[in-house]
């Protein structure tokens, strides 16, 4: 049983391994192809929706704010009704005075609870001021937010019409790598696919050019150029850690 493992592990050849490799390069640049189409729309999008989010947080607040001013309005009046009970019990109590000093301190109880109402009358005032205030910011609000959501409905349908012309060729080629995934040994996979994260551009696999790396495009030993030739071993760019194939394996005339 374990000879016949080794003798199906030793039946992929390195030549076959570079091929594969290359193969699934070629798919995961469709791909990527696919996704550049799309551009920037799936950021836009997010970000439109991050915005209207905050936006819609905001006009919560500012309503929050106009309910506490208006409740604080209503502390006023109460305020207002109180003392001018008082004022009322104070002024009949000024007939049946039977000295001075208390003429004084119920004229006194009576002075206090006028500036009492003066005051919530002012309060009263601001926190109408207040509430305009706030009920204009909402205006604006409103209107800006209904802008984004104007905004967000156009970028979102571009976005659908793009994701809906290039879904079945995305599903396609992705179906088409996990095969070839399947028949690449773990390790290579893993590494291909963290080379493809650190480039630049998504190249893992590239081709060899005039005696140059084609990925950072940094000249080759004339050695290890004859060692990708003989495609006896998997060879990486000592520059840019790109594997490197020979572009007859390719299938491309240099």
């Amino acid at each position: 049983m374990a000879t016949d493992k080794q003798s199906a592990e030793k039946e992929i050849t390195v030549e076959e391994k570079l091929s594969t490799l290359y193969q699934l390069q070629t798919m995961m640049t469709e791909i990527d192809k696919i996704k550049t189409l799309r551009g920037e729309l799936p950021l836009e999008v997010q970000d439109l929706e991050d915005e209207i989010a905050g936006l819609e947080t905001r006009l919560q607040n500012y309503q929050s704010e106009i309910k506490d001013f208006e409740n604080a309005v209503v502390e006023q009046k109460h305020k207002i009704s109180e003392s001018s009970s008082l004022i009322e019990k104070y002024k009949a109590q000024l007939d049946n005075v039977r000295n001075n000093r208390e003429f004084d301190n119920l004229s006194k109880e009576v002075e206090f609870q006028g500036l009492e109402i003066e005051f919530s009358e002012k309060k009263i005032r601001e926190y109408g001021e207040a509430i305009n205030h706030k009920k204009e910011d909402i205006a604006h609000l409103t209107e800006n937010l209904e802008g984004r959501n104007a905004d967000l409905a156009q970028k979102k349908g571009e976005l659908d019409q793009i994701i809906s012309e290039t879904k079945q060729d995305e599903e396609r080629l992705r179906e088409k790598a996990k095969k070839l995934e399947a028949n690449i040994e773990p390790r290579l996979l893993a590494a291909f696919k963290r080379i493809r994260k650190g480039a630049r551009n998504g190249l893992a696999v590239v081709c060899v050019q005039r005696g140059a790396c084609g990925g950072c495009f940094n000249k080759i030993p004339p050695q290890k150029q004859l060692d990708i030739k003989l495609h006896k071993k998997i060879i990486v760019c000592e520059y840019c850690g790109r594997i490197m194939i020979d572009p007859e394996l390719a299938g491309i005339d240099e």
